[in-house]
C-alpha cells in the first residue's frame, strides 16, 4: 500500500511537470506554425499548431535584403557580447567590493546603487549628456556602455558573493596576492554560477534592446537587429492601416501580417534559445543563492 501512494504521488508529480512543459513548448511550436502559414488563413481559420497552408510569403518579407539583415544580425552579436563581458566585469568589481566587510564606504555605496534602482536622471539630460557632451551618439558604444552597470544584477551579485568565506580572502592576502590576484583567481571562479545567471540577464538586456537604437543611432550601418524587425513591424502596420498608400491589385490580407510578426519572433529568439543551455546549469543556483541574503 505504501508503495501504490509513492507510485501515485511519483505519477502525479510526472503530469505535472509534462503539462508545465507543455505549457512551455506548445507556445514556439504555435509561433513557428504561424510564421510558415499563409495569411489568409491565418484571418479566415485562426491559428493552429500545424500549418494548415504551407506559405514562406513572411520570410521572404522578412528576409527581402538579406545583406542589411546580416548586417543587424552582426551589430547585435558584437553588441551582445561585447556588452555582456563588460557589463558583468564591470558589476563583478561593483559586487565583490560590496560584499567585502573590511571596505570603508560599503555603506555608502550601498545606498548609492540602491538609489540608482528607485531614480535616474531623466530622458531628456540622459540624451543631452550622452549626445552632445560624451559625443557617443552614431556610434556602437551608446548601445553598450548605458548598460555596464544595473544595479539590480549588482545587488544579486553582491548577496551571491557574501556567501563566499571571508577566511579564503585573507589567506590569499597573507600570502601576498593582490586584490586583482584575489578578485580574478579565487573569486570569480568561486562566483561562477552567479556570474553566470546574470550573464544570461545581461546578454538578454543587450540582445532585446532596441530602445537605444531608436534614441540614438541614424547610420544604417549600425542598426541592430531587434529594431530593424522593429521598423519592418511599423511598417507593415502602417500599410495595412493606410490603404490609400497600397497598390490597387494588392488587398489588405496579402500583406503578411501575422505570419511576419512571427517570423521576425523565430528570427529574433532563436539565438537566445540555442545559447540559454549553456547557463542552464549554473541559472537556478546562481539565482537561488543570491537571492537567499539581502
Amino acid at each position: 500500500m505504501p508503495q501504490m501512494k509513492q507510485k501515485l504521488s511519483q505519477l502525479l508529480i510526472h503530469l505535472i511537470f509534462i503539462l508545465f512543459s507543455l505549457c512551455c513548448i506548445l507556445p514556439l511550436v504555435s509561433v513557428l506554425s504561424i510564421s510558415l502559414s499563409n495569411e489568409v488563413d491565418i484571418l479566415k481559420n485562426g491559428y493552429s499548431l500545424i500549418p494548415r497552408m504551407f506559405d514562406l510569403k513572411a520570410y521572404s518579407y522578412v528576409l527581402y535584403r538579406p545583406v542589411q539583415l546580416l548586417g543587424a544580425f552582426k551589430v547585435s552579436i558584437m553588441v551582445s557580447f561585447i556588452g555582456t563581458f563588460l557589463a558583468v566585469l564591470f558589476m563583478a568589481g561593483i559586487s565583490y567590493t560590496l560584499s567585502r566587510s573590511d571596505f570603508k564606504f560599503k555603506n555608502s555605496l550601498s545606498f548609492y546603487v540602491f538609489f540608482t534602482l528607485l531614480f535616474n536622471g531623466g530622458l531628456v539630460p540622459t540624451y543631452i549628456l550622452i549626445s552632445n557632451y560624451l559625443h557617443l551618439k552614431n556610434t556602437m558604444w551608446v548601445l553598450i556602455l548605458p548598460y555596464l552597470a544595473v544595479p539590480w544584477f549588482i545587488l544579486l551579485l553582491r548577496s551571491f558573493m557574501q556567501k563566499i568565506p571571508f577566511n579564503i580572502i585573507e589567506s590569499c592576502m597573507i600570502d601576498g596576492a593582490s586584490e586583482f590576484r584575489i578578485f580574478f583567481q579565487m573569486i570569480i571562479p568561486l562566483a561562477k554560477p552567479g556570474l553566470a545567471t546574470v550573464s544570461l540577464f545581461t546578454l538578454l538586456m543587450y540582445w532585446n534592446d532596441w530602445w537605444l537604437s531608436l534614441l540614438y543611432i541614424e547610420n544604417e550601418h549600425l542598426v541592430p537587429l531587434q529594431y530593424m524587425l522593429y521598423r519592418m513591424m511599423n511598417n507593415i502596420a502602417y500599410l495595412t492601416s493606410s490603404t490609400n498608400m497600397m497598390p490597387p491589385s494588392m488587398k489588405n490580407a496579402e500583406l503578411p501580417s501575422e505570419s511576419a510578426r512571427m517570423a521576425m519572433a523565430i528570427l529574433a529568439a532563436g539565438p537566445m534559445l540555442a545559447v540559454f543551455p549553456f547557463f542552464q546549469k549554473y541559472f537556478v543556483k546562481g539565482l537561488t543563492v543570491g537571492a537567499v541574503k539581502g
